[in-house]
């Protein structure tokens, strides 16, 4: 048995939830978001409670059993309370702006770096900091990873853009090798 499927999913007031053979669509306060998911795993709302129930024991289905569960928690997590990455930039030098819903990074290059959002991203600036928010958890962490990569912190030096708290274990220069 997949331990994660057979938890319920918890449905939270002012979230409203259609089931519509294999699409659901989630409606809460911040939006709404809808997916479609194989039919082999059967979900049921009840009482204010999403629960998921498999057709066999097959090690594909075994599987997608936890992840349509995941899934779907992420969505009504997504549509009440929403997702956010935090990113900072380190370094002298690396510089942040915000023009309109897109940004504009100053990260050592011989010209400025343009990131427009995707769609149901919002994307903000707090000095060095860019704050990736929306209701959607693929999106934001896609958005967080397309701006971690324009500059990834350096292994020698630890400058770059970076998640808030990442760790960057920093290497040895040649001269502390030779000895």
């Amino acid at each position: 048995m997949s331990r994660i499927g057979q938890i319920p999913i918890k449905v939270p007031s002012g979230v409203e939830i259609k089931l519509e053979g294999n699409k659901v669509q989630v409606k809460g306060p911040k939006g709404s978001l809808s997916d479609n998911f194989k039919p082999s795993i059967k979900i049921s709302h009840k009482e204010g409670v999403l629960e998921l129930e498999r057709s066999s024991d097959e090690p594909e289905i075994k599987a997608l059993h936890g992840l349509t569960r995941a899934l779907l928690n992420n969505m009504v997590i997504g549509v009440t309370d929403g997702f956010s990455k935090t990113l900072e930039l380190v370094g002298v030098g690396y510089r942040v702006q915000q023009k309109g819903k897109s940004l504009t990074l100053s990260v050592m290059f011989s010209h400025p770096v343009n990131i427009d959002p995707l769609p149901e991203v919002d994307l903000k600036v707090d000095e060095n900091r860019i704050i990736v928010t929306g209701i959607n958890k693929q999106k934001v962490g896609e958005m967080a990873a397309q701006i971690r990569k324009v500059r990834p912190p350096n292994a020698y030096t630890g400058k770059g853009i970076r998640y808030l708290g990442e760790y960057v274990r920093i290497k040895p220069g040649k001269s502390a090798r030779a000895g």
